[in-house]
């Protein structure tokens, strides 16, 4: 196993018979599901079957809102960055990629992650969906809103950990187009 957390774009969500049509690769994060991930599926989370493996541990949710909250997030993280070439880079990265491979949906794939601590994995997912979310979605927005500057500093200070994942259009476990 790669112990990674892996985000995906597609059209349609899994169901238990069929992957959507289309999937295009996101980016993988290793060793963490970082803030990132977490919130990009931010809007309207919810457990789909997942794509990789065999449990529903798969988590949808929607793409243009969950896209849109991140690059604000990005963005105010940014404000306190102003001579880090590195993090500007990095947000050109993300936001172009997240263009390029916009649907209607992302679909997380954390199967690897949750599965480190030998707990039941459906649960875990079930858990991620009703509170690790949702808490990673109120601590960004209140950062956006000015609520939360110390979060926001804690954020900017790693913001590798948070936002230097690997995006790519090919992942370790990527979907041919049927």
């Amino acid at each position: 196993m790669a112990n990674r957390s892996y985000l995906y774009s597609a059209d349609t969500l899994p169901t238990e018979t069929a992957n959507p049509a289309r999937v295009l690769c996101i980016s993988e994060h290793a060793w963490d599901i970082p803030l990132a991930h977490k919130v990009l599926v931010g809007r309207n989370p919810r457990i789909v079957q997942s794509m990789i493996w065999n449990p529903q541990i798969g988590i949808g949710a929607d793409y243009a809102d969950g896209a849109a909250l991140l690059l604000d997030l990005l963005r105010v993280v940014g404000e306190g960055l102003p001579e880090d070439r590195d993090f500007a880079e990095r947000v050109d990265t993300i936001t172009a990629h997240l263009d390029k491979q916009r649907a209607e949906y992302f679909v997380l794939e954390t199967g690897e992650m949750i599965s480190l601590d030998g707990e039941d994995v459906e649960q875990s997912a079930r858990d991620l969906v009703a509170s690790g979310i949702p808490a990673a979605v109120a601590r960004a927005e209140a950062a956006i809103a000015g609520e939360d500057d110390e979060w926001l500093a804690s954020v900017r200070d790693a913001w590798r950990k948070h936002f230097d994942s690997f995006y790519s259009t090919t992942l370790y476990f990527s979907f041919p187009a049927e």
